[in-house]
């Protein structure tokens, strides 16, 4: 699980996130991203009905997102909110096909330190 601090949890940050992001979409996932004024990273995921009925799947989606999340963290540059839109056929994907997708979005949209 993420720590506290980087979860986007208020419908006013998701709002302000998706009216002032760049974006980038793949087979798995929308990404929005956008700078905040804080010292670390924060993340939201969205996964909704449309991608799976069973909330036993979109939890489980939601989880590896995070985690996935909770070891890169330390890459990608200060002060970033990121929020991942998920697509159906998301539930059909293994995790390290999950890994690779999400890696090769952050080096496209330029937010891996290296």
């Amino acid at each position: 699980m993420l720590p506290r601090e980087n979860r986007i949890k208020k419908k006013k940050d998701f709002e302000l996130i998706f009216k002032n992001s760049k974006s980038f979409k793949n087979s798995l996932f929308i990404l929005k991203a956008s700078k905040n004024n804080l010292n670390f990273n924060r993340f939201g995921f969205v996964v909704s009905q449309k991608v799976s009925k069973k909330a036993v799947t979109r939890n489980k989606i939601r989880r590896r997102l995070a985690q996935i999340m909770k070891v890169k963290d330390k890459d990608i540059k200060s002060g970033t909110d990121l929020i991942f839109i998920v697509l159906s056929g998301a539930d059909k994907k293994e995790f390290p096909e999950m890994q690779a997708l999400v890696e090769s979005a952050l080096i496209k949209m330029g937010l891996i330190n290296f």
